[in-house]
């Protein structure tokens, strides 16, 4: 644990080296898709204060989940003469309308954390999603090697689902094949919330008159749901559920020992990386020793991968306390 603590520090602090911030002050434009899950609001509060603290300004909409909203607030951001937009996506697909806008002003556009597809995308910055649904899939696995396994996975307006799915399955399918594990129920789900989580626990265990052993629930918010309905089932705390985003009434949950695992990804990083690219893009500068790049059915988008980091119930003082992410207290009231 030592050693990826190290090693996440270290690729931080070559991305802020790379990323350096620009000194003259521009505006950009920050489109937020909704604060429904605890990380939203974060997100959007380091990513203003560091575009603040390097002289700049910026200017937040929040669409509510409502993509026509986002379109309309895209516009206004662009008639208000913002030099750069950073868009958290109410939907993958048709958030290339964004693009196109942003573009006939000589804008450019940096999709965070959710890639936008099927558009000429300028720069994504986001976490490895096919590796953040390894972890799940390889820590289940290994204190659950054999049984039956359920995947709810994420919104399907949202392209890291199916990132997510994909690092899955690339550890459940050698399994599935021997026999070891058996997928009983395996749906995505309309919206990033705990009544999705929910519907979909009930329609699991309607549909296979039994529990499954494990759960891979695509979000913490959806693990909610899904613990909300083995509780009505007098499962809770019996079958093994992991989730992704290291919220706090997750954290307790797995110190109940009602949840297994959270992915945690550091927000910190991605935000204030963010910020700093943002400036760098919209004084129009290259962006230097950057060699990932992102296929999103359109071009290969130059890219900021950064990593997670499982946390259970060993591993939370070492993750999210360590980082200043959540607070002791708050854990451990």
């Amino acid at each position: 644990m030592k050693k990826t603590m190290y090693t996440f520090v270290r690729f931080v602090l070559v991305i802020f080296l790379i990323l350096s911030a620009c000194t003259d002050k521009v505006t950009i434009g920050l489109l937020m898709d909704n604060y429904e899950q605890d990380r939203w609001q974060k997100d959007k509060d380091i990513f203003v204060r560091r575009i603040q603290e390097l002289g700049s300004n910026v200017l937040v909409e929040v669409a509510d989940g409502d993509f026509d909203k986002q379109l309309e607030q895209a516009r206004k951001l662009l008639d208000a003469g913002v030099d750069l937009l950073v868009v958290v996506p109410a939907d993958l697909n048709r958030a290339a309308e964004i693009v196109l806008e942003a573009h006939k002003k000589n804008v450019r556009v940096l999709s965070y954390d959710r890639l936008i597809k099927n558009c000429n995308l300028d720069f994504y910055i986001s976490f490895d999603n096919v590796e953040v649904g390894k972890l799940q899939a390889d820590y289940i696995t290994s204190i659950c090697p054999q049984g039956k396994y359920a995947i709810i996975g994420g919104a399907v307006s949202d392209n890291n689902s199916f990132l997510l799915r994909l690092g899955q399955m690339s550890v459940l399918e050698p399994l599935i094949e021997k026999g070891d594990i058996q997928l009983v129920y395996d749906q995505y789900v309309d919206q990033w919330n705990e009544s999705e989580g929910y519907k979909h626990m009930k329609q699991c265990l309607e549909k296979n008159k039994s529990c499954p052993n494990a759960v891979l629930a695509a979000n913490d918010e959806l693990a909610r749901g899904v613990l909300k309905a083995l509780d009505e089932a007098t499962m809770g705390g019996k079958v093994y559920i992991c989730g992704q985003d290291a919220e706090l009434d997750a954290i307790q949950r797995i110190v109940a020992g009602t949840q297994t695992m959270t992915v945690y990804k550091p927000i910190e990083a991605i935000a204030t990386t963010a910020a700093e690219l943002a400036l760098k893009l919209a004084h129009d500068e290259d962006i230097p020793n950057i060699h990932i790049s992102v296929n999103n059915g359109k071009k290969m988008v130059p890219s900021i991968l950064l990593p997670s980091m499982v946390v259970n119930k060993e591993t939370i003082k070492l993750t999210v306390i360590a980082d200043g992410y959540l607070k002791e207290n708050k854990i451990y009231p």
